[in-house]
């Protein structure tokens, strides 16, 4: 919260409202469903609801906690009428409704003016501290040991439903909360829908299958991505795997501190060669306490890289009707490259 008290001069802002979830477990500490942070100068306030009163007493840290049983807007409106005078409150927009900017307006008054605060709290999440990173890390070996005794289980019959399921008991037996986001274990020609669900489709011979599967511990996640074979694989099926496994290495290599986020798209597009063309997303994307951040890797992204960022790197190739092939790892910039943090092979697996 200091951090972001930095950031109030170049925002001109008095204080900072934030409503984003993540962003309020990032600075305060609170994981309930229900929750404004108000950041001032001199102190904050979490105002949540009576069904958090005993957890915010135990979780919430640097903050004082409000029970608004009449509403949170309610209750925050108060608080700065409260203030006096006029009053600029930042806020970031894109985590706020239509609806809720309006209740807003009603509950704060016309004294009150909002300033667009941007991306300021994302902007700190994106670089993790020690702590942090010992849970990322232990995020990383959680779903690595899950891929591992996961893939030996793999065989003609068993549906692409079942294989899911299998990965998200054995995140939970392992300690973590729950899957990062719904499991995608793609096999056959649905193995090209970059981001399909699974399916009661059973899995067959003679088929890739795409398995992308994170975890969630101590409230950061985990994201990687393997691709197997079901028998012997034609030599066009090895081509791409070659292809994408070398884009991998290469973006991976070219990651350090000062490198701009689109450099290492670009790498990873230049040594897909031909494949490229198959090549239907960015690169990577930030990881942390939501499994989408800051940075992405994508085409023309200006952010530069700093040590202490987390981001995933997945380079995929995806042919309509054949199949498609993805291989992700998740990486912390260090001053030295970057350090992986999923260790299950990337060698291609034929089961």
């Amino acid at each position: 919260m200091d951090r972001l008290r930095l950031c109030f001069a170049g925002l001109k802002a008095d204080c900072f409202l934030v409503s984003h979830l993540p962003n309020i477990h990032y600075l305060c500490g609170f994981t309930g469903s229900a929750g404004l942070l108000l950041v001032e100068n001199s102190r904050s306030t979490l105002f949540t609801d009576s069904r958090y009163r005993f957890q915010a007493a135990e979780e919430v840290h640097g903050a004082r906690v409000v029970i608004a049983p009449r509403g949170l807007v309610r209750a925050l409106g108060g608080r700065l009428r409260r203030r006096g005078g006029r009053l600029k409150v930042a806020y970031s927009p894109t985590h706020v409704t239509v609806a809720q900017k309006a209740a807003l307006d009603a509950a704060a008054g016309a004294r009150v003016r909002w300033v667009d605060g941007g991306d300021a709290v994302e902007r700190l999440r994106a670089v993790k501290d020690a702590s942090e990173l010992a849970k990322m890390r232990a995020a990383g070996q959680l779903i690595s040991a899950t891929m591992d005794d996961v893939i030996p289980a793999m065989k003609p019959g068993v549906t692409e439903l079942e294989v899911a399921a299998q990965i998200e008991y054995q995140i939970k037996q392992r300690g973590g909360s729950g899957p990062s986001f719904e499991t995608i274990v793609a096999s056959g020609p649905r193995s090209a829908w970059a981001h399909a669900r699974p399916s009661r489709k059973p899995l067959r011979k003679n088929e890739l299958v795409v398995l992308d599967q994170g975890a969630i511990l101590d409230g950061y996640c985990s994201d990687m991505t393997r691709t197997v074979f079901l028998g012997r694989a034609p030599a066009r099926i090895k081509g791409m795997y070659s292809a994408v496994l070398q884009a991998l290495e290469a973006a991976k290599a070219a990651i350090r501190p000062g490198v701009s986020a689109g450099d290492v798209d670009a790498v990873a597009r230049r040594t897909l060669g031909s494949f490229s063309r198959f090549f239907t997303h960015s690169t990577g994307h930030g990881l942390g306490l939501e499994v989408h951040e800051m940075p992405r890797l994508g085409k023309d992204e200006t952010t530069k890289l700093d040590e202490g960022m987390i981001v995933t790197v997945e380079p995929g190739v995806y042919v309509q009707g054949l199949g498609g092939i993805r291989i992700e790892d998740d990486v912390v910039v260090t001053r030295r490259g970057a350090e992986v943090l999923t260790t299950t092979p990337r060698d291609f697996l034929e089961i």
